[in-house]
């Protein structure tokens, strides 16, 4: 028969079936105070007459009213009771269409590109790093979907529009852009006269959306949020350099030559337009 005195901890754990380091683990827990409902209650009706304050405040309050606890504690329990205020966090605005600059009809519309360089689209959104904003201006072209010309600044201009535009002129060639729609919305960068002046240089036609309507730009939106999915959400840029670098990898050896696309028969957009260019050589 065993005695009182033979049940050592060890040999409880071992009936048990239980480590001893999950009994001390549980020990510990057992012994540690437990805030008490009426404490829970009173965030709770913190909350409810101040829904913007943060854990912060809501301590404050608690101290004020007598109560010691710390700001983790409040923090824990305000996420365990589904109270914490989740703060919108600035987004820059990248389009100003309120200008009285000329603008251009959507020639867009209804229009579907049976080859590279009838149709491209052009967008600028922003790239957050640790400090600052950055810009990016990308154009792409619709038939395969390949990023034909792309720029990233800190200063969002027509010379981030136009650095975008001279390189896709340049990839693509001065004689082949002839006659190209470009499609952007009515932002102050493409309605601006050197942008619209390097259009009709190479006999390109300026194309705009209707004015605060995305979905008539939406193959530019489309890629940006491909790009800010697949690259720029999944790193925290923290410098200029480091965004630069990681955005032209993405854009000219994943986005161009690997990443499958579903709308041009899930090949990448450069064996894409080499498969064209072969068939129409045979």
């Amino acid at each position: 028969m065993i005695s009182n005195t033979d049940i050592t901890i060890g040999n409880s754990c071992s009936l048990l079936e239980v480590s001893r380091s999950s009994y001390y683990s549980w020990q510990l827990r057992s012994s540690l105070p437990k805030v008490k409902d009426e404490t829970i209650e009173r965030i709770k009706e913190i909350c409810t007459d101040f829904s913007k304050y943060g854990y912060r405040r809501v301590t404050k309050q608690l101290h004020r009213d007598g109560k010691i606890i710390n700001t983790k504690k409040v923090r824990r329990i305000m996420k365990e009771e589904k109270l914490v205020v989740r703060k919108k966090r600035y987004k820059p605005i990248t389009t100003q269409s309120n200008h009285s600059l000329q603008t251009y009809p959507n020639l867009a519309k209804n229009f579907t590109p049976t080859g590279v360089n009838q149709l491209w689209v052009a967008d600028i959104t922003y790239i957050r790093l640790q400090y600052e904003f950055v810009y990016l201006a990308a154009i792409t072209d619709v038939f395969s979907r390949r990023c034909v010309g792309w720029a990233l600044s800190r200063n969002i201009d027509a010379q981030l529009a136009l650095s975008a535009l001279n390189k896709a002129i340049q990839l693509r060639g001065k004689e082949n852009v002839i006659g190209c729609i470009h499609h952007s919305d009515q932002g102050v960068q493409y309605a601006a006269m050197a942008y619209v002046e390097k259009l009709r240089e190479h006999d390109m036609l300026a194309s705009m959306s209707r004015k605060g309507n995305c979905y008539d730009n939406a193959f530019a939106e489309t890629f940006f949020k491909t790009l800010k999915y697949e690259e720029v959400l999944m790193n925290e840029y923290q410098t200029f350099d480091d965004a630069y670098q990681n955005i032209k990898r993405f854009i000219e050896e994943v986005y161009n030559k690997k990443r499958l696309h579903s709308s041009i028969g899930y090949v990448p957009p450069e064996e894409f337009e080499n498969k064209m260019l072969n068939m129409s050589l045979t």
